[in-house]
């Protein structure tokens, strides 16, 4: 493939763009490619390679590129109209009904602009609601670029993990390893009086997709009302992908006190939410005293981009389709694991999927784990699987970025550019497109 003129992009925007991109995780060495466009579940580069698409958008596309007919009518019906007004509008009201309608856990919902405000300003309720100060987060999930859950380390000697973080900002995060129900119940009869709330994925999906074991969320569920914490679960990955319209905590069937929100809720344009119990989330001003407030919140052409989307989801066999391509996609995976490299592990659900560089001794993953890693304690790799981010990290990292993603991008497979980041299925995956991307993966492990 030739790759000139993203060379050139890139040689620009290191003049004006720190490293070159507006977001760390695009970043590749030795330099990313620039998209053109999308078609279907395709991109176009500006050298006219063409990928088949894995990205999507970091998640929100659950319809690939190219948006169904009734999807892009309500775009460019919204837009036409004006750009925004700052006064509410029809559309964010019939969303908002959607979500609530849909999540189990939710009877009222606040907009925002992004997944980092969603958490951040579910952090700042449950602090108001509780009236404590301390937040429980789950080392290797992520929240969002936000001081309160920007933090390494353990419950007893929590850091910033990035500079620009003041150290007396961590006295109020503890941090607890996923999937460690021993270490959490600790954590929470030490400092429980102090606990706003634990936030947590449903599953982490930056650390390479690790599934949580049996009944740990509804462990999490019980410890948090022994103390009197909320729960937040943080599905802006999982949210209307995992589980169908009843997001992860339906699958689950673990409710959340409150949940947040993005991506695919906004139909592939800038949004965040923030869900829950009438009586928490009316705390936000101006019902409540929790300050809360945003410009472009409630955005008329997200609302409808949104709305669209999941109309369409829940009138066609969109989780079906994308679900059973997902299945295909990790079981190919898999098989060609088995034979040429067992010690990885295929992780993911739905339509996600991912494979970690682990170096288990084991042969391969087995029983209800074929399609990916799912916690089954009959597994024979079960003590050897990816329990938390750290396990994640002690994998093979360097290899993905520096071999993998290369080999796939040269055959035409768009992947996310670290060995943290999830991978997604859309609408507009094909049966051929997993076939050629199978391809591209045994040409990869010959």
């Amino acid at each position: 493939m030739n790759h000139e003129r993203s060379r050139t992009l890139y040689d620009r925007a290191l003049s004006v763009i720190p490293g070159g991109v507006n977001s760390s995780v695009r970043a590749i060495q030795p330099y990313p490619f620039f998209v053109q466009r999308g078609d279907g579940a395709h991109v176009i580069d500006a050298d006219g390679n063409r990928y088949v698409d894995y990205v999507m958008g970091y998640g929100p596309l659950l319809l690939g590129h190219s948006l169904p007919e009734p999807v892009q009518a309500a775009i460019q019906s919204t837009a036409s109209e004006g750009p925004m007004y700052g006064a509410p509008t029809e559309i964010e009201i019939e969303l908002a009904e959607f979500v609530t309608r849909n999540v189990p856990s939710v009877e009222m919902v606040r907009f925002v602009n992004s997944g980092t405000e969603a958490t951040v300003s579910a952090i700042r309720l449950a602090r108001g609601y509780t009236g404590r100060d301390k937040i429980v987060v789950i080392s290797g999930g992520y929240h969002g670029a936000q001081p309160s859950t920007l933090v390494a380390g353990d419950a007893e000697d929590p850091t910033p993990s990035t500079p620009g973080i003041p150290e007396s900002f961590t006295k109020h995060t503890l941090p607890v390893p996923f999937n460690d129900e021993d270490r959490l119940r600790a954590v929470l009869s030490e400092h429980g009086d102090d606990v706003a709330a634990v936030i947590t994925e449903p599953m982490l999906g930056n650390t390479g997709i690790v599934a949580p074991t049996d009944d740990y969320h509804q462990t999490v569920r019980e410890l948090c009302d022994e103390i009197g914490a909320l729960l937040i679960f943080d599905e802006v990955i999982t949210g209307f992908r995992v589980g169908g319209l009843q997001c992860a905590q339906g699958k689950l069937g673990v409710l959340p006190d409150i949940t947040t929100f993005g991506k695919i809720v906004g139909g592939g344009f800038p949004v965040g939410a923030i869900g829950g119990r009438t009586e928490i989330i009316e705390q936000f001003t101006p019902s409540g005293d929790v300050f809360q407030s945003g410009t472009f919140s409630g955005h008329p052409v997200t609302m409808a981009a949104g709305l669209a989307t999941l109309e369409f989801v829940a009138e066609n066999d969109v989780y079906d389709h994308v679900n059973a391509l997902g299945r295909q996609l990790r079981g190919g995976i898999r098989d060609i694991l088995a034979d040429r490299a067992p010690e990885y592990t295929v992780v993911g659900t739905d339509s996600m999927f991912k494979t970690v560089f682990t170096r288990a001794d084991s042969p391969v993953q087995g029983g209800e784990c074929v399609d990916g890693c799912q916690q089954d304690r009959a597994c024979p790799r079960f003590s050897e699987c990816p329990k938390n981010g750290a396990d994640v990290r002690r994998g093979e990292t360097d290899r993905w970025e520096r071999l993998f993603w290369p080999a796939m991008k040269e055959q035409g497979v768009f992947l996310t550019p670290n060995q943290f980041e999830s991978q997604f299925v859309s609408y507009a995956h094909t049966e051929a497109d997993i076939e050629d991307t199978l391809e591209a993966y045994k040409a990869f492990f010959e």
